[in-house]
Parts: structure tokens; C-alpha cells; sequence
């Protein structure tokens, strides 16, 4: 009895990998092995990034606003402390956007923690 080789299979694994590895650089492309580890290398990559963007998204959002405090006598910290305290409601991303986009309404805010 002949061999039996599951080819249609195969093929799709590897088909379903090189399309993943589309517009990688050199080799990584088109040859099976190459593109087999950078695609499970860049899939480890896109994981543990979505959690990155996360902080590096805070962390902007407190320079825009350690920015727009700083324009009124105020530190960061002293002005996030106040809002606090204020009971004001307005997460960073939202205060970000207010220092850096609509700062009338970001001094509204300043003058009502003040």
C-alpha cells in the first residue's frame, strides 16, 4: 500500500503562515522556514505590545497634562491631587485631550480644582 500524505493539509498550514509573513523583509516572506519564525516571533511581538501601547498611552496623557498644569503654577501631581479632592471625574485621556485641544475648557477645569 502506498504512503498516504496528508498534502492538502500541509499546504494550508504553510499557505495560512506566508500569508501572515506578506510584506515581510528578504526571505522572511517566502521561504517556509524563515517566514515560520518570524511570523510566530512578530505574532509574540503584537501580544505583548497591545499591553505596551496601554502604558505608553498614559504616559503621554501625563506630559499633556503636566504641560497644561505647569502653563498655571501647578505640578502634575498637585494638580491630579486636586482634581482628585475636587471630585472631579475626568479620567487622563480625557484631561490630555482638553490640555492640549481645548484649553479654555482645560482652564475651566484648573480654575474650579484651584
Amino acid at each position: 500500500m502506498p504512503r498516504s500524505v496528508n498534502h492538502v493539509a500541509s499546504r494550508a498550514r504553510r499557505k495560512k503562515v506566508l500569508k501572515l509573513a506578506k510584506g515581510f523583509w528578504g526571505r522572511g516572506k517566502n521561504v517556509w522556514t524563515v517566514a515560520k519564525n518570524k511570523v510566530e516571533k512578530g505574532l509574540t511581538y503584537a501580544y505583548r505590545d497591545r499591553k505596551v501601547k496601554k502604558r505608553e498611552f498614559r504616559s503621554l496623557w501625563i506630559m499633556r497634562i503636566n504641560a497644561g498644569a505647569r502653563q498655571y503654577g501647578l505640578s502634575y501631581s498637585q494638580f491630579m491631587g486636586k482634581v482628585h479632592k475636587a471630585e472631579i471625574n475626568l479620567n487622563r485621556k480625557v484631561l490630555a485631550d482638553l490640555a492640549m485641544n481645548h484649553p479654555d475648557a482645560f482652564k475651566a477645569v484648573v480654575d474650579a480644582v484651584k
